[in-house]
């Protein structure tokens, strides 16, 4: 264990080894890492322990500097283990490197299969164990982190004391399909609300539309910058800064009659796979239960004509970026992603999936737990999450418009404040 300190921390970094399937506990081993994290005046406390879920799938934890964020408030009660899932940050890669190793397609879709959020509960789990002496801990889950955190609470709730889950209330038995139908209604609300607050930006954007329906763009990695792959900028649009980001990025495009390095580099920052290519790879298997998802963004998106660019490049609409939705061709344009083209196909085709949730165990559930429900969230569904926490025995949700996606890490402690005070009865 290495230790070392920043500004009011002492910060540890911890190496876990688990099995890669579970069911096979004997079979191959990867590695996990994580950060311990302690307030510096609390180095004597027997502090009760609270894990960190990122949100994803495919993100490693924050990388802290000091009190920051939302941390300065966990540390006020808890010793905080930020943990890299599987798959990500310094534990064990998958990548197209890594994955590269197994050989055929299949035995890449296969060992892909065994990182959802069931097997992240299951390392949670070995990892509990060791560094609490085997006592419960809390688990703070952010986005697809609170989806990881009802998947706790249904499949080993004793090693639970306290749920709090932020922006991640998974419908329980919502298909990957009525996830799309409920969220392109929303993206679209989100465009509307962009260009309202920025209406220079619809000329703007169409003027980019229609340089790159001209063809021949490419982003400085090699890929093509389509209309398509530029509508998928719109996944930003969630965030509490995110329609600020976008203005700005698209505010000055053009140098000399074409479309700027500058502009080009800062497009690839926001669209490339390099940080978490299980991101694409996974997103609409974390709605699959049992059936397979079949590209359903892109299959859902043809009943929703108004993200057509063509439509809107020939008429007075404006053009509609898309959010958070992983489509086949991302596959094909993204040099992080297209060697693992064929594993995608079989994985989108996969219809083995076992079940996340147990609607039964959650309606016995004895774990305190509160959640904050974005009234707004572009990335969860608002009437997915309320059904949910009707489900959750126990669980108290905090509706709120006070907010966006990312109320956790921009609020400065308040969200976390506000959820650590229901669960223990406080609010």
């Amino acid at each position: 264990m290495i230790s070392y300190r920043q500004p009011g921390t002492v910060v540890s970094d911890l190496s876990f080894t688990v099995p890669l399937d579970h069911a096979r506990p004997d079979g191959d081993q990867i590695e996990l890492f994580a950060r311990q994290v302690i307030a510096a005046g609390k180095l004597a406390a027997d502090l009760p322990w609270l894990v960190y879920l990122q949100g994803g799938p495919g993100f490693g934890s924050p990388r802290p500097v000091g009190r920051e964020s939302w941390l300065d408030r966990a540390l006020d009660d808890y010793t905080v283990l930020l943990l890299d899932q599987r798959g990500t940050g310094r534990s064990s890669p998958a990548s197209r490197r890594t994955l590269a190793r197994l050989g055929s397609a299949r035995a890449q879709a296969d060992y892909l299969a065994l990182f959802r959020a069931d097997a992240i509960v299951a390392d949670a789990e070995l990892v509990r164990r060791q560094v609490t002496g085997g006592r419960p801990w809390a688990v703070l889950g952010q986005s697809f982190g609170g989806f990881c955190a009802v998947t706790y609470l249904s499949q080993a709730p004793g090693g639970v004391s306290e749920a709090l889950i932020t922006g991640g209330l998974p419908g329980l038995d919502a298909s990957a399909d009525d996830v799309y139908r409920a969220t392109y209604p929303l993206v679209a609300q989100k465009n509307a609300e962009h260009y309202a607050r920025y209406p220079g930006d619809a000329h703007r954007v169409k003027e980019i539309a229609r340089r790159l329906a001209a063809g021949d763009v490419r982003l400085p990695n090699g890929a093509p910058l389509t209309v398509e792959v530029f509508q998928s900028l719109g996944k930003m649009l969630g965030s509490s800064t995110g329609s600020h980001t976008l203005h700005y990025l698209i505010e000055d495009p053009f140098a000399a009659g074409e479309l700027s390095d500058d502009f080009l580099h800062q497009v690839q920052a926001h669209l490339t796979f390099s940080a978490a290519p299980l991101y694409g790879l996974l997103h609409e298997a974390c709605y699959a239960n049992g059936s397979a998802t079949g590209w359903a963004a892109h299959r859902v998106r043809a009943e929703f004509p108004e993200f057509d660019a063509a439509a809107a490049l020939d008429g007075d609409a404006p053009l509609l970026f898309t959010g958070e939705m992983i489509y086949p061709w991302m596959f094909e344009n993204d040099p992080v992603l297209a060697p693992l083209a064929e594993a995608a196909e079989l994985l989108a085709r996969r219809d083995s999936w076992p079940p996340l949730y147990d609607a039964g165990r959650l309606r016995a559930s004895e774990v305190p737990a509160a959640a904050a429900v974005y009234y707004d969230d572009m990335y969860v569904p608002r009437e997915f999450s309320v059904q949910t926490a009707r489900a959750i025995r126990g669980l108290r949700p905090w509706i709120t418009n006070e907010y966006e996606h990312d109320g956790l890490r921009v609020s400065n402690g308040v969200v976390l404040d506000r959820l650590i005070a229901m669960v223990r009865g406080n609010a």
